[in-house]
């Protein structure tokens, strides 16, 4: 029996029909040494050097698969390699994979036009999925757009695709601008 103090996180004993246990590594770096990195930095200049291995990538873009392959003001582009280590109980890629991509495109889309001491965080996203998402669709393309930039609130918009060219998934999102503590 459960109680409310009981942890859920126990998947219980192995059964033999769930097949052999498959894993996967992951392996990051400070994420300190990056925000200390692109503290001196503009947004723009801050995201390039994470693109071209100046600065380590924040530890969620290795956990989750994520690379940047395109950067200039206003816009970002990257990919997301799946598998069904991302899967869902349903079979498919589960929607928070797909979901927080978009916002890690909106929010560097915007990261990009803010100068050096600013930063930014997310005030709402909406998500509209439009299709499944299977390790079969490839990896994914995920492009990020800034429509409105601001100095106190910006707006983005991002869009992600299969390997086909397919859209899977586009969002809209706010995202708050202010000065970082120094």
């Amino acid at each position: 029996m459960t109680t409310p103090d009981t942890p859920t996180t126990d998947l219980g004993t192995p059964q033999e029909s769930w097949g052999a246990s498959r894993s996967r590594s992951v392996e990051w770096y400070d994420p300190m040494v990056t925000a200390a990195g692109a503290a001196g930095l503009s947004g723009l200049d801050a995201m390039r050097a994470i693109r071209d291995g100046r600065l380590p990538p924040p530890p969620i873009a290795t956990l989750l698969r994520m690379s940047v392959h395109a950067i200039e003001e206003g816009m970002v582009e990257f990919g997301c390699a799946v598998d069904e280590s991302v899967y869902n109980p349903i079979g498919v890629v589960h929607g928070g994979l797909v979901c927080t991509l978009l916002d890690t495109v909106v929010g560097c889309a915007v990261h990009t036009t803010l100068p050096q001491g600013v930063g930014y965080t997310s005030i709402e996203l909406k998500v509209n999925y439009l299709r499944a998402v299977r390790a079969t669709s490839g990896p994914l393309r995920a492009v990020g757009r800034v429509v409105k930039p601001g100095s106190r609130v910006a707006f983005a918009e991002g869009e992600v695709t299969d390997a086909a060219g397919r859209v899977v998934a586009t969002a809209s999102g706010s995202l708050l601008v202010f000065p970082l503590p120094t």
